[in-house]
C-alpha cells in the first residue's frame, strides 16, 4: 500500500502538467507539524505490513521540519520516499541528509531527452541540467532512484530517446505516468487509445532488456498487455506470479493507493479529486477502509461501460481518475483503453 502525502503546495517550478497547481509559497492552512505527526501515527496503525509513505508536493523540500517528519516516520517503522523538485536547493548535501535520515528512495522527473524538451514542460530553464546532476548525486550517496516521465501526445515520440538517456543513471525504476487532465495538466493532450495501446506494447518489449524496473502510472491496462504477452510466451502461472507486473495486479486509485493533500483532504489518488474525508477530523485508516468514496472506486462489480464486464477488470480496473476526469463518474470506463472485451451473453 502507498500513502502519498502532499506535504506542501509550495514549489519553485510551474510545470505544465502539475496536478497540484503548485504555488511559490506554502498555503497558510497546510497541515501543521502536530497534524503531520498525528497522520504518521495513523499510518503506523494500519499494521504490518505498514504502508509505504511517499512525501510529495509541491516540493517537499519546501516543507518546514521535513527531516523531523522523516525521522518520526522512520521511528515508527514506516518506509519513506521523497519526490523533490529540480531546483537549486537540490544539492549533494541535500541528498546526503536524505540518506542519513533513512529515506528509502527518491524520485526525480525527466520529461524529455533534451533541455529544450524537458524545460518546456517544467517551465523553468535549467531544470534538465539540475535533474541530470541530481541523478548523479543520488548514485554517489547510495540513494535508490526512480525517474518519473510524463506520457502525453506531446512527449510520446521522445520516449525512446529518454529510455536511452536514463541508461546512464544509477536507476532502480523508470515510471511512465500517463497524463490525467487535472490541474494544469489540462493544458496538455492525452494519448488517443490506439497510440496508448501501441506504446504499452513498446514498453512490454523494453522490459526484458532494461537494467531497471519499468512501471506505468495511471495506465493499469498495461497489466492486460503484459498478461497477454506472458500468456502468448507460454509462461506458467508460477512464472507470472513472480513477474514484477504481477505485484501491481488490482492496485489502482483507492485500492492500495491513498492520497492526503496539504490541507488534509483524503482522495483515492492525487489525480482523483473526490474528497472522502479529512485527517483533521477522522483517521486516515477509517477513511480508507470505510468511506463510501473508497468503497465505490474499489468495487469492480460496480464499474460501468466495458470496464464493468471486462475479463481483466480485477487485475486492471482501468484508471478511475481518468474516467472521472472525462465523465464525472469514477465508476465509468477508462477512455484511454482500446481493448474491446467480449460481453458475456445474458442468462436466459
Amino acid at each position: 500500500m502507498l500513502v502519498y502525502w502532499e506535504t506542501t503546495q509550495a514549489c519553485p517550478l510551474a510545470c505544465r502538467h502539475c496536478r497540484a497547481s503548485a504555488m511559490p509559497m506554502p498555503h497558510p492552512l497546510q497541515l501543521s507539524y502536530a497534524a503531520g505527526e498525528r497522520l504518521l501515527s495513523d499510518i503506523a496503525s494500519f499494521g504490518a505490513p505498514l504502508p509505504h509513505l511517499v512525501l510529495t508536493g509541491g516540493d517537499p523540500l519546501k516543507r518546514d521540519r521535513l527531516f523531523d517528519l522523516i525521522a518520526s516516520a522512520r521511528d515508527k517503522g514506516i518506509k519513506v520516499s521523497v519526490t523533490p523538485a529540480a531546483s537549486p536547493s537540490l544539492t549533494k548535501e541535500t541528498f546526503e541528509q536524505l540518506k542519513a535520515a533513512g529515506v528509502d528512495s527518491i524520485a526525480l522527473s525527466l520529461d524529455g531527452s533534451t533541455a529544450a524538451l524537458h524545460d518546456d514542460i517544467r517551465q523553468v530553464p535549467g531544470t534538465f541540467d539540475i535533474t541530470l546532476q541530481a541523478a548523479k548525486w543520488a548514485g554517489e550517496v547510495g540513494l535508490p532512484l526512480q525517474i518519473n516521465t510524463l506520457v502525453t501526445d506531446e512527449t510520446a515520440s521522445d520516449l525512446p530517446a529518454v529510455f536511452e538517456l536514463v541508461h546512464s543513471f544509477p536507476l532502480m525504476r523508470w515510471s511512465l505516468f500517463f497524463l490525467i487532465a487535472v490541474g494544469r495538466g489540462q493544458q496538455l493532450n492525452e494519448l488517443d487509445p490506439e497510440r496508448a495501446e501501441e506504446l504499452m506494447h513498446w514498453i512490454q518489449k523494453l522490459v526484458p532488456r532494461a537494467p531497471f524496473q519499468i512501471k506505468t502510472t495511471e495506465a493499469p491496462s498495461y497489466r492486460r498487455v503484459a498478461s497477454e504477452t506472458m500468456k502468448s510466451l507460454g509462461m506458467h502461472a508460477d512464472e507470472v506470479r513472480k513477474s514484477s507486473v504481477h505485484a501491481g495486479y488490482g492496485i489502482r486509485d483507492g485500492n492500495g493507493i491513498v492520497f492526503v493533500s496539504h490541507l488534509g483532504q483524503v482522495y483515492p489518488s492525487g489525480f482523483l479529486p473526490l474528497e472522502a474525508g479529512n485527517v483533521r477530523h477522522k483517521s486516515l485508516k477509517e477513511i480508507y477502509q470505510n468511506s463510501e468514496v473508497f468503497k465505490r472506486v474499489r468495487d469492480v462489480d460496480n464499474f460501468e461501460g466495458k470496464c464493468g464486464y471486462c475479463e481483466f477488470r480485477r487485475i486492471c480496473g482501468g484508471s478511475r481518475a481518468r474516467a472521472y476526469a472525462h465523465t464525472g463518474n469514477p465508476a465509468g470506463s477508462d477512455p484511454i483503453c482500446s481493448y474491446e472485451p467480449i460481453r458475456e451473453p445474458a442468462m436466459a
